[in-house]
């Protein structure tokens, strides 16, 4: 406490000696100024730094900071080709080496530039805890790695909904890694302790988009190495897989039976699917139209008007539907039936079934689409199979995978908005955001596209804007940020970048980035990102570890392969 009653700051913990002083050759202001490093001493990129000035009121500000640039040249030459007699030892010359410093935090917030010539640290210990804004985080997640070594943090309070929610990743596919950090900060939430007492009820909800390689994530991977094991200590986690994993895939397309669509997993996989009863009543229709073509289309008003006379439906034998009409019951057990009986009941009583004033041109457009659809949902939309309640969606697991990776883009609209949908119902009815809800959903900017409108937009627009409310908390990826909607990046508190490309690099999503930051996101090696929070005022550039889980078949195998010279190789 100072005089005045007030909570004084503590010193800085300084390392002994000073990696350098501010430049007085350039100009130095509040938010940024160069540090000329003294000689044996090396800044490099992302390192956090730390100082103090001393005002003429006699309080001290300490002042941290992050290293965005670093140069060398000689001093004392005028002309380029002065290098090669500088370096014949014909012309004396000076090298000298400084760092461009963005300042991140200033205790107390006042807001001056550091003193030329004022000794400059590294920011260690609780100095770098201040930097990062950490010391102020009642319950922190760690989120990665910084380059040497140590852990980052991100506060948890704009992860579980508090006070922000959503996380956004965007990259280059195959070189980004979003979906294996994706898994990583799932992990984290799940281990880490961050979550105190909800940690065993929250839930995580994975949608597999590539091939087959999120079925083994209860499997260790037998390429961690013990070296890459141990970078999980530093964050106070166990290098080990997810535990208590359910697995979802499709049933097998034509055959009588349920038996899951999967080939490099023989057991442990439940095969999914709905009753025509709940797609009838469920209101389940408009997700095998949600492509950006409805926006402009005349039937959706027959869509709604089929949808109100499919709610009718009674319940028949397993998951069967019974629709009357004219007192006569139709008792329908397949897609396939549903469809022709729809036609059917559009050509005698257009007038109900469609809407008045309704043309025959729009009614037909909607059948084609209904037609169109058939072939790649049927075997998901069934009553022919005993218990069928045993093959409904359910999260009693920490972690679900609901793998859609082998259905067409219409089939894999139809799950993702079908249980996205029932997820958000359920909390919308429950009224409590906890336990908490956590969707990894990849290839963001298909289901949410920057324009047009369709069902599942909405609802991942429901997500993002009073998601965090009811506890379902997005993890979205894309390959680029500029083709998804505008307000699901926007409502994103935590934003991360991967390995971008050069073109969508200049990107109006990604001014968030300096400069630099956005030059090297370009070339960004696989397992390192670029996290930008609320509450840091520059982005931060870390590494994960390598998954402890295994992130395909061959990773899951007893006898290890040799694996790839780069640990990341493959992953997405």
């Amino acid at each position: 406490m100072n005089d005045n009653g007030a909570r004084q700051p503590p010193e800085l913990t300084q390392s002994p000696t000073p990696v350098g002083q501010v430049l007085g050759t350039e100009d130095a202001t509040p938010l940024e100024f160069w540090v000329a490093l003294r000689a044996g001493q090396v800044l490099q990129l992302d390192d956090l730094v730390a100082l103090q000035r001393v005002l003429p009121d006699g309080r001290v500000v300490r002042i941290f900071g992050v290293v965005t640039q670093v140069r060398t040249r000689h001093e004392g030459t005028r002309f380029d080709t002065d290098v090669f007699l500088i370096k014949d030892g014909v012309l004396p010359a000076e090298v000298s080496e400084a760092a461009r410093i963005l300042a991140t935090r200033f205790e107390p917030e006042v807001f001056v530039p550091p003193w030329p010539g004022e000794d400059v640290f590294r920011a260690e210990g609780s100095d770098r805890d201040l930097a990062l804004f950490a010391d102020s985080w009642e319950e922190k997640v760690p989120i990665g790695l910084s380059r040497n070594g140590e852990p980052v943090y991100a506060n948890l309070e704009f992860m579980d909904g508090r006070r922000g929610a959503h996380v956004n990743i965007s990259g280059v596919s195959g070189v980004a890694t979003k979906s294996t950090y994706a898994l990583f900060l799932l992990f984290s939430l799940f281990e880490s302790g961050a979550l105190g007492a909800e940690a065993i009820n929250t839930c995580g909800l994975v949608f597999n988009v590539k091939g087959e390689d999120l079925l083994f994530l209860d499997r260790p991977n037998n390429k961690l190495t013990p070296e890459r094991a141990v970078r999980y200590q530093p964050l106070g986690l166990t290098a080990r897989p997810f535990s208590d994993v359910t697995f979802w895939a499709p049933p097998r397309r034509g055959v009588a039976s349920a038996a899951p669509d999967v080939s490099s997993r023989a057991s442990d996989v439940t095969s999914f699917f709905w009753t025509v009863h709940e797609f009838c009543t469920q209101d389940l229709l408009p997700f095998l139209f949600a492509d950006a073509e409805d926006e402009r289309a005349q039937y959706p008003m027959v869509l709604h008007n089929v949808m109100a006379q499919l709610r009718k439906a009674e319940p028949y034998g397993y998951g069967a539907a019974s629709l009357e009409y004219q007192g006569v019951a139709a008792n329908i057990d397949t897609y396939e039936r549903l469809v022709k009986h729809i036609e059917s009941q559009l050509a005698e009583d257009p007038q109900t079934w469609a809407g008045p004033a309704i043309g025959q041109g729009t009614i037909n457009a909607f059948v084609r689409r209904l037609y169109g659809s058939a072939q790649h949902v049927q075997h998901l939309i069934r009553g022919d199979i005993l218990n069928p309640e045993e093959h409904r969606i359910r999260f009693d697991s920490r972690l679900s995978v609901i793998d859609i990776h082998n259905m067409n883009d219409r089939a894999q609209r139809f799950v993702v908005g079908s249980v996205l949908r029932k997820a958000f119902e359920d909390k919308e009815r429950s009224g409590s955001g906890k336990p908490l809800l956590f969707v990894v959903l990849d290839e963001l900017n298909k289901y949410a596209p920057r324009d047009g409108s369709s069902p599942i937009k909405e609802i991942l627009l429901d997500i993002a804007e009073r998601g965090r409310s009811l506890g379902i908390i997005l993890i979205g990826a894309q390959q680029t940020a500029s083709e998804v909607e505008r307000r699901i990046v926007a409502n994103s508190s935590l934003r991360v970048v991967g390995r971008l490309d050069s073109a969508e690099a200049t990107r109006e999503e990604y001014r968030f980035l300096p400069e630099t930051v956005r030059q090297r996101a370009t070339i960004l090696k696989p397992g390192t990102m670029i996290v930008s929070q609320p509450e840091l005022p520059v982005p931060v550039v870390l590494e994960f570890p390598f998954p402890a889980w295994a992130t395909r078949q061959t990773e899951s195998a007893l006898v290890a392969a040799s694996g790839p010279s780069d640990p990341f190789e493959g992953l997405v």
